[in-house]
């Protein structure tokens, strides 16, 4: 089975507030006499499921375009924290479910595939995300807007993972899928110099 964890983008899909919203549309149609329908797109590259690039934080980071394959395809647990109010996760590093873990996902169901973005989520303490990192976790994934409080300006759950050498993916669609052990592919868009791409991720 393959589950499509990745956000419907479409006009109206909402961004981060103050950001550059997504828009399409037709450079060229049949309709109009042309040999090919021709589609447009503009927007910000954190619209919907996107992989952050370390310059995303820090000017100097690695942009976009450097992003490594390897920790976004591969083993991953996802772990269902729906329940849970917003504030820190109650995430101890020794959990057994972690055993092994070098991929994993935080179902929070504060999402924006249902058309409107959050007020607040649950996110990782920075000290949490550190120990993850030096125990081997290579990408954490959230289906909110940000691994970071929504008002935060130090972001410091981004760079204690990207310091520990962890990747980050945000914005995925996790609504209805059970706590568990999966196969994940969700290969970054190829973008040069940016400081995120888009991805459609998939659990197998």
């Amino acid at each position: 089975m393959i589950l499509d964890i990745s956000i419907l983008v479409q006009a109206g899909t909402p961004e981060w507030p103050g950001d550059v919203p997504f828009s399409c549309g037709w450079s060229a149609t049949i309709a109009q006499g042309s040999s090919v329908n021709l589609a447009h797109t503009a927007g910000s590259a954190h619209v919907g499921t996107h992989a952050d690039a370390p310059l995303h934080v820090r000017d100097g980071w690695p942009s976009s375009d450097r992003l490594p394959l390897e920790p976004y395809l591969g083993p991953v647990v996802i772990l269902d924290y729906s329940r849970v109010s917003a504030g820190t996760l109650p995430l101890d590093v020794d959990d057994p479910r972690l055993a092994g873990c070098e991929r994993l996902l935080l179902r929070t169901d504060r999402t924006i595939a249902e058309g409107a973005f959050p007020e607040t989520w649950p996110v990782l303490s920075a000290a949490t995300a550190v120990l993850l990192a030096a125990r081997g976790v290579k990408l954490v994934g959230v289906d909110c807007p940000s691994v970071d409080e929504r008002e935060s300006k130090t972001l410091e759950v981004h760079h204690a993972l990207f310091s520990g050498g962890a990747y980050i993916l945000e914005n995925l669609d996790l609504r209805g899928v059970a706590e568990g052990r999966y196969e994940i592919a969700a290969l970054p868009q190829r973008l040069g110099g940016l400081d995120a791409a888009p991805v459609r991720a998939v659990l197998f």
